[in-house]
């Protein structure tokens, strides 16, 4: 089989799960490496330290122009219910690329009696801005026309909203996250690949074991997401291990993403069917102030563009310490 053939299966196989491009910062392995405020507004703030978080991600080392992110956020409290944060990303996938920054506001209620026992509800919403650009200047048209393709630069700026909220109880927490809620036309793509409604829903949910006396921390974890468009979802399902150490803690796991949408191709004479699946290995340490982790995503499909697997390195610092810890067992808190 040809490369050019090979490519046309593979984007059949996912074409349902990639006609609607995605407005902002994809959602990818990110929150697992201590940067939940990459995802969840409402995490700005939330810890007892101000963080600053720089990741970077290549996916596909052996294919030209394949997806690759970057990010730099910044998150903090101001006295004790208001948080606010920033980021800055830029996002390039082949022709298309995008660039943008996001400006957070949360507020922090403290509903138990003391500052010991963590019982915290947040709100957070962020609004931003995405410029969009489809550079179709490479394109051979005098050889090879297409009437869809017109050979020149596009670019789009829109406006948008993300807002959720997020609940700590002692060792358990939950997030919930509406991205992309307004309705955004962007004059990028023709309009049978292009919608009004980017709209994607977060869903999240943990519980971190160990006693407090103990060195080990387990931390089993779920997140849902749903495309309100294309009506695709998929689950992640997480286990991460803390140990802790004389100079701050190591810490890893392994994520697994599934999409609960099948995609149907054509192989040969038959048509098949199957769902994207991800898996992920991660590993991190917090050495004083510094985080730095490193993430690893392997597509887990017998269709595939490269077996190169996806690469991400995060690197952090915490500022200051102004607030005690509470007394459980919840790092992305204390």
């Amino acid at each position: 089989m040809n490369f050019k053939k090979y490519l046309a299966i593979v984007a059949i196989a996912f074409g349902m799960q990639c006609s609607f491009s995605q407005d902002g910062i994809p959602v990818y392995s990110d929150y697992l490496s201590d940067n939940l405020y990459l995802i969840h507004p409402s995490m700005a703030g939330a810890s007892s330290a101000a963080k600053l978080r720089l990741t970077a991600r290549q996916q596909w080392f052996d294919v030209e122009d394949a997806p690759s992110l970057q990010t730099l956020s910044f998150n903090s409290r101001v006295g004790d219910k208001v948080g606010f944060g920033a980021i800055i990303y830029n996002d390039a996938n082949g022709n298309f690329s995008q660039q943008g920054a996001y400006l957070t506001f949360a507020y922090h209620l403290l509903l138990s009696r003391n500052r010991v026992d963590l019982n915290q509800l947040s709100f957070g919403l962020s609004t931003g801005f995405t410029q969009g650009t489809l550079d179709e200047t490479g394109f051979d048209i005098i050889n090879n026309p297409d009437p869809t393709i017109g050979g020149t630069q596009a670019n789009a700026t829109y406006f948008n909203v993300d807002f959720g909220a997020s609940y700590y109880f002692l060792d358990f927490y939950a997030h919930l996250t509406i991205k992309n809620a307004l309705p955004t036309k962007r004059d990028l793509f023709s309009e049978q690949f292009e919608s009004q409604n980017q709209r994607r829903y977060l869903a999240s949910t943990g519980y971190v074991f160990g006693g407090y006396d103990s060195d080990w921390q387990y931390e089993p974890s779920i997140m849902f997401q749903y495309a309100d468009e294309t009506q695709e979802s998929s689950v992640d399902l997480n286990m991460k291990v803390y140990k802790d150490v004389e100079f701050g803690s190591i810490w890893g796991g392994l994520s697994y993403r599934r999409s609960l949408d099948g995609a149907e191709f054509v192989n040969g004479t038959q048509v098949d069917n199957q769902k994207l699946q991800y898996i992920t290995p991660f590993v991190g340490v917090n050495y004083k102030k510094f985080m730095f982790a490193y993430t690893y995503s392997y597509q887990a499909n017998s269709i595939v563009l490269s077996n190169g697997g996806f690469h991400q390195l995060t690197l952090g610092f915490d500022f200051g310490d102004s607030r005690d810890p509470y007394d459980c067992n919840c790092p992305a808190i204390n």
